[in-house]
């Protein structure tokens, strides 16, 4: 809340927003989210908690539906779900933004799931714009949008994608958008030792060093193309295959084709795309320089 309090003042300057756990570094739909609760609930943490509760609730309706509809564990096994006290601190206690983060790109599977491809890439989008640890999902995203459209498909929805943060990073954009772009999508930002609960064994100067991020880099790229080249791909002949083949779509592309042309898609199953995008978004987990609690919500109910 004390973040979004410059911009409620008017402040568009990413670099002089700021609060007591210090500088902003989520993208702009975190700010109109927390706003929006601060208008709510006054700021007050009852009404808040509240909120987040029912946001849990619908959090978890989602991600019983994905179980559901990939039927990949019996239907006891479900209740499972409902079980972690880590979560349920996440939300209704902590009321981390991971939370709407989450959400939202369960309910982007959701409706990946259902092959509308175009919807859930916007609905991804929006769950970036809240906080872009979400961005581990889009390796896997990628692969899946490349065997499930044409290239031209593929290329529209992420044209809708990168709209959606366009227009809602664009008061920060029109006014100071290198601040926005380097404080919202710092890819380079190094995490604070102590607050780490995977890398807690390593020395702090090495895990602050550039080598160490160098190398889990390496390790994540490396794992992703493995994974990507021997299972992912594997019926389209491996990983260099795909590329080929949506290169030579791409050389044939023109904007009057793509304006004039539907693209085609192919139906992928739905065990298929679940699995890819838990395991895509675990690889980056496992590589992933410092973890917080908040990151359970990411994995916790999507990981079983």
């Amino acid at each position: 809340m004390s973040q979004v309090s410059g911009f409620l003042e008017g402040e568009r300057d990413y670099g002089n927003l700021k609060g007591d756990t210090g500088p902003l570094v989520y993208p702009a739909g975190f700010l109109y989210i927390y706003s929006a609760l601060q208008h709510v609930t006054r700021g007050q943490v009852y009404p808040a908690q509240i909120l987040f509760g029912l946001l849990y609730i619908v959090n978890l309706a989602i991600v019983l539906s994905i179980y559901v509809k990939t039927s990949v564990v019996p239907w006891w096994a479900l209740s499972l779900l409902a079980l972690s006290k880590r979560v349920h601190s996440i939300f209704v206690l902590r009321l981390f933004n991971d939370c709407f983060a989450t959400t939202f790109l369960h309910a982007a599977l959701f409706f990946l799931l259902k092959q509308k491809w175009h919807l859930g890439l916007i609905i991804f989008s929006a769950a970036v714009s809240v906080k872009m640890n979400v961005l581990l999902y889009a390796p896997a995203l990628l692969i899946l949008m490349l065997q499930a459209m044409d290239v031209f498909g593929v290329i529209s929805a992420l044209a809708g994608a990168a709209l959606v943060q366009i227009l809602l990073g664009l008061p920060f954009l029109l006014t100071h958008p290198v601040a926005y772009l380097s404080k919202a999508f710092n890819l380079g930002r190094v995490f604070i030792h102590f607050w780490s609960v995977n890398f807690k064994f390593v020395p702090e100067p090495t895990f602050i060093s550039r080598e160490f991020a160098v190398a889990l880099l390496v390790a994540h790229l490396g794992l992703l193309t493995v994974f990507a080249h021997y299972r992912w791909c594997r019926h389209e002949g491996g990983l260099p295959s795909l590329l080929r083949l949506k290169i030579a779509e791409l050389s044939s592309f023109s904007m009057t084709r793509f304006y004039c042309t539907s693209s085609t898609t192919k139906l992928l199953r739905t065990e298929y795309i679940a699995t890819t995008m838990f395991v895509g978004n675990f690889i980056g987990i496992v590589c992933a320089r410092s973890l917080h609690y908040q990151f359970y919500s990411c994995f916790s109910c999507a990981g079983m």
